[in-house]
């Protein structure tokens, strides 16, 4: 069965590189596609896939378009404030949404591992978030950066939240049991770098995943998509997706 998609965003990064590889694969369909100072109405096409990487602001806006035309969607945008957010959620109470930082494979296995190895070193083991990416990247930390901390507090406990130290500057004081340091490098190229550390005394252990070009992320995307088209109304993430979610891991 062929899966049609709608593609936001079509002049950027992954815009072009989500239409490169979906006109690579014969099971999906590119129906049209448009850039993100375009009306969406006249773009969308009831039962075609909704395939955004734009900005904070645009998303919210294509997701009530999406909501009224009883389109899927599979977001990739970063950077929501609580109300963009909220209105992405409420889309997905009558349509499905896929709302993921990273469609990566291998994100979404950091993601995984992250959280079993903050479950086994839950205490003795301060953890550091170090994320690279690209000069032109706007939004600071990663999206990916945000969800590693969230899921790392769901294991820790939410107090971590308020503990995240975006960065260090000056005499902070001793490092709490608590805290979470989160940095941010911008810079030439870098397409995204994610390096999770655990240390402890006498042991560390560091995960890092490197993506090399945007094409991971692209091919994640239209799996995404696939599943997506099929899927009831909610609001859904890669574990879902990769059917990477299990009692035993996410309880």
């Amino acid at each position: 069965m062929t899966t049609k998609i709608v593609v936001t965003g079509s002049k950027g990064r992954m815009g072009q590189t989500i239409l490169l590889h979906a006109k690579q694969d014969p099971q999906i369909e590119v129906v049209d596609s448009f850039d993100q100072d375009e009306s969406i109405e006249n773009h969308l096409k009831r039962g075609a896939t909704i395939m955004d990487f734009t900005t904070h602001t645009a998303t919210p806006i294509f997701a009530k378009a999406a909501q009224k035309a009883g389109c899927p969607m599979v977001i990739g945008t970063t950077g929501f404030s609580d109300a963009e957010r909220a209105t992405i959620v409420n889309a997905s109470k009558t349509i499905p949404v896929v709302l993921t930082p990273n469609m990566s494979v291998g994100v979404n296995l950091l993601f995984s591992v992250t959280k079993i190895l903050c479950t086994a070193l839950k205490e003795g083991f301060d953890i550091e978030i170090i994320e690279k990416h690209h000069r032109h990247k706007k939004d600071s930390p990663s999206g990916t950066a945000v969800r590693l901390v969230e899921m790392i507090a769901e294991v820790k406990g939410r107090q971590v939240l308020k503990s995240t130290k975006h960065g260090r500057s000056g005499n902070m004081g001793a490092r709490s049991g608590d805290e979470i340091g989160v940095h941010s490098i911008r810079g030439g190229d870098f397409v995204g770098e994610h390096t999770v550390i655990f240390a402890g005394d006498g042991e560390v252990f560091e995960i890092t995943h490197k993506a090399n070009s945007r094409e991971i992320f692209a091919k994640g995307a239209l799996v995404a998509a696939k599943w997506a088209s099929k899927a009831k109304p909610g609001l859904y993430d890669m574990f879902d997706v990769l059917n990477l979610r299990t009692p035993q891991r996410d309880a």
